[in-house]
């Protein structure tokens, strides 16, 4: 079995997020997505919308996800890897060649993404809209 695992925070889904977890899924046959806690996020400065245990409902709904794990600190990427058998590790490629150090213990892909959509965007389309 081919095992990928991708990490994000997901917050406001978007067709842009489903685009990415469907691309990653035909790279193998498990994916798991790594969930940005709460907590992580805060050390991260990233404000969310929606908490953790929503944002995870709503991933485990959508069909190209079979695991949801959550994602604590930066460090944890080469033990859920080590851990978990991953095969194929992904993001999008707007973090093309930070996770590079991977490649050691899996396939490291960067997947591109949709150009027209993006959390931040809908963020600031919102509060322009206030």
């Amino acid at each position: 079995m081919k095992k990928v695992i991708t990490y994000g925070t997901f917050d406001l889904l978007h067709y842009g997020h489903i685009l990415l977890l469907q691309r990653a899924k035909e790279l193998g046959d498990h994916l798991t997505v790594a969930l940005s806690t709460d907590e992580f996020n805060a050390i991260k400065g990233k404000a969310v919308y929606f908490p953790y245990e929503k944002r995870k409902m709503m991933l485990e709904a959508i069909k190209y996800v079979d695991e949801v794990i959550p994602e604590c600190c930066w460090e944890q990427k080469k033990e859920d890897v080590n851990q978990l058998g991953i095969s194929i590790f992904t993001m999008g490629d707007d973090w093309s060649g930070k996770f590079d150090e991977l490649r050691e213990y899996c396939e490291v892909i960067y997947l591109p993404r949709t150009p027209d959509i993006s959390t931040t965007t809908i963020k600031s389309e919102l509060q322009k809209s206030f």
